[in-house]
């Protein structure tokens, strides 16, 4: 089955040029010109989502957070301008990617490629058992304690993932940033230091003690 990517722009040039690339590339796409459209179509549970920041109410950000909950796949923001602090909003949302105009519709390509990858080798994983009645099921990236759902965001779930999957290696924030949110990124410790702090305070509430150990000067890793 081809994948299907959710194009959400309220330039109609933009959405005829990225349909016409992904359908010939054999995706199955879906659009959307403005951001009440992005929400009705998400519910088709896409693969991935081109999403564009800048529209009328609501905005590409408003659309990710209200999305966020129940639609799990890559989200890849499309914008003409972004700041630290546009970034940082961002990726709080629960973006997972940034991609600037004008770009290259070829590099777009294999981004998207790339994280689709990433995506459906995460799925190929087991549920896996850690102490502390903690559970990890990378296929359906959902995380139990004591058999209870704990409800994780995308970047949250995405890092345990990687500390849980890397047991007892240390990770520096800028490793982490750049290994989450891509290569483009500027390695900000602040989005990497607040997402852990609340992945703490959910397993803690959860009735787990955290596994992910801070070491001091070094970075982060997952101790059990």
């Amino acid at each position: 089955m081809p994948y299907t990517i959710l194009i959400v722009d309220d330039e109609p040039d933009i959405v005829k040029l990225l349909y016409t690339f992904f359908k010939k590339n054999g995706y199955d796409p879906l659009t959307a010109a403005n951001g009440a459209e992005a929400i009705r179509q998400a519910e088709k549970q896409p693969d991935l989502i081109l999403l564009d920041i800048h529209m009328p109410e609501p905005d590409g950000l408003q659309v990710c957070e209200r999305i966020r909950s129940h639609v799990a796949c890559p989200i890849l923001f499309l914008t003409a301008k972004v700041e630290d602090a546009d970034k940082i909003a961002g990726f709080a949302a629960g973006g997972d990617d940034y991609i600037m105009k004008p770009f290259s519709i070829d590099e777009l390509g294999a981004r998207v490629a790339a994280h689709l990858r990433r995506e459906r080798r995460l799925a190929s994983r087991a549920k896996v058992k850690f102490e502390g009645e903690l559970v990890v099921d990378y296929s359906a990236k959902e995380v139990y304690v004591k058999e209870a759902a704990v409800p994780l965001t995308k970047q949250e779930f995405k890092i345990l993932e990687l500390l849980s999957s890397n047991s007892g290696q240390t990770f520096d924030k800028e490793r982490i940033y750049e290994r989450l949110w891509g290569v483009d990124g500027d390695g900000n410790d602040s989005v990497v230091v607040e997402h852990i702090r609340k992945l703490r305070a959910k397993l803690t509430a959860a009735g787990a003690l955290s596994p992910i150990e801070t070491v001091w000067g070094l970075g982060y890793k997952w101790s059990k």
